[in-house]
């Protein structure tokens, strides 16, 4: 693991905002570079900060990773991420493109010299599926099929 990112986000729990942004049958997916030995698929999303609501969180996490305006939408699930040093309460919402052109941003949490998004794609469920386990965030061991992810509620430890 990065030590920028053990420093700024190890050993305390974190609450993040997630979202799931489905085109057609393909869900939106960026690799992070350094949370692991190698790739680090997940959905777009980031920490919550005092003050700022989850809504607003995620509008400004979809803009500055991915370029995407979006709309957040319906409430779906919370994951808890524990993969020590990291310990995250993920809530994770249905979101809607709205206008944008997708391009790979920027960690607005991580300096501009230690950078962890690495690339940025729409998956199809299997791609995700046929990942290394490892490379792919924990909540898709959960979820078995497009279906169950899209129809996903209540609360899930990965």
């Amino acid at each position: 693991m990065n030590d920028q990112i053990d420093k700024l986000f190890g050993r305390r729990v974190r609450v993040r905002a997630c979202g799931l942004c489905w085109e057609e049958d393909k869900l939106l997916l960026v690799n992070h570079k350094g949370l692991t030995n190698g790739n680090f698929w997940a959905p777009p999303g980031g920490g919550v900060d005092f003050g700022k609501s989850v809504g607003e969180t995620l509008i400004h996490e979809f803009k500055d990773e991915t370029g995407l305006n979006i709309e957040p939408g319906e409430f779906r699930f919370i994951c808890e991420f524990i993969n020590e040093p990291l310990h995250a309460i993920e809530m994770y919402f249905d979101v809607k493109r709205l206008s944008g052109e997708m391009t790979l941003g920027t960690d607005p949490e991580m300096p501009v010299d230690t950078q962890i998004l690495s690339d940025i794609q729409f998956m199809h469920f299997r791609e995700i599926l046929d990942l290394p386990i490892l490379e792919r965030h924990g909540l898709f061991t959960h979820f078995p099929s497009e279906k169950s992810l899209k129809s996903a509620s209540g609360y899930w430890k990965i």
